[in-house]
């Protein structure tokens, strides 16, 4: 019963439409998910040699200059991080292997909800309409951008439960639906290096296509390769640094519109997400079919 939105500006070139337009469409899905909201903007590139990190905090109070002292006397900080409540954004010229293995040791009550070189993740127990004021969604610009309200089915009502899940370098993934076969997965994934922090079966989800991915996979080969090994009802929307990709299980029996025009795509749950668009009146519009993959990419 969950809702998804996603939105994919064509041209490349970050827009400050993003942010309220990506709003607008998960204050419509507010009905199919009242238990938490989330969403994942990709935004201007980390300077090179770095990557961005979004941090989550147990509470809003949390002391962020505090932590951003220690953090930069250990890893090159070569901007001020950017916080917003729970959440903070960090920009870190390092490997990013040492500096989660850091943040594990000296500071395990942090998670890390999304990271590489454009991805910035922001999730959080609520109605849509009040996370996406609590992290500024109206004021946020970007090239594209998922979100997911959530109705929990299978696992908690949390933060950390909460989509998008993001688990690789700019890779995230929104889901409708559930997956039978998660638990094996996730042993097996695990086996061959994928880290999870949830027992929720999106995460294994967006964890197989990081490690197809990993493998040298194209994010269409990886969604292709799921359709063999994810049992289950899904749409997936999912996310990468220049890309944008939608997937319906097999029978389809979850509902998901596809919307393009010359300057975006835009998919939603429902149409009245796509219907608040610019330019939604005279879009294409169609329903995905099964087992297939949509894509594109950032020209």
């Amino acid at each position: 019963m969950c809702g998804i939105v996603g939105l994919f500006f064509k041209r490349g070139a970050a827009t400050a439409s993003l942010g309220p337009l990506l709003a607008g469409m998960l204050s419509q899905m507010r009905e199919r998910g009242p238990d938490s909201t989330g969403f994942a903007l990709y935004g201007e590139d980390a300077p090179q040699g770095a990557f961005k990190a979004t941090l989550r905090a147990p509470a809003d109070e949390y002391d962020w200059q505090a932590f951003e002292g220690e953090f930069g006397a250990v890893f090159p900080l070569p901007c001020p991080a950017r916080h917003y409540r729970s959440h903070a954004v960090f920009t870190i010229a390092a490997d990013p292997e040492p500096v989660f293995a850091w943040l594990a040791r000296r500071h395990p009550g942090l998670g890390v909800f999304g990271f590489g070189q454009r991805i910035e993740v922001f999730k959080d127990v609520g109605l849509p309409d009040a996370v996406a004021r609590r992290f500024d969604l109206a004021h946020r610009a970007g090239t594209h951008g998922l979100g997911h309200t959530r109705m929990a089915t299978e696992s908690a009502v949390t933060t950390e439960h909460s989509h998008p899940f993001a688990t690789g370098p700019d890779l995230c993934l929104v889901h409708n639906g559930s997956l039978s076969n998660h638990n094996r997965l996730r042993q097996s994934l695990r086996r061959e290096g994928i880290r999870f922090v949830t027992d929720n079966d999106t995460e294994v989800a967006a964890g197989y296509l990081t490690w197809r991915m990993r493998q040298g996979m194209s994010l269409t080969e990886a969604l292709e390769a799921a359709l063999a090994d994810l049992d289950g009802f899904y749409t997936f929307a999912v996310g990468t640094r220049d890309g944008f990709a939608i997937l319906r299980d097999p029978i389809a029996c979850k509902p998901a519109v596809l919307a393009e025009t010359d300057e975006w795509v835009a998919m939603a749950t429902e149409y009245r997400a796509i219907a608040t668009l610019p330019g939604a009146s005279t879009a294409e519009i169609w329903e995905p079919h099964p087992a297939t993959v949509y894509s594109w990419q950032r020209q």
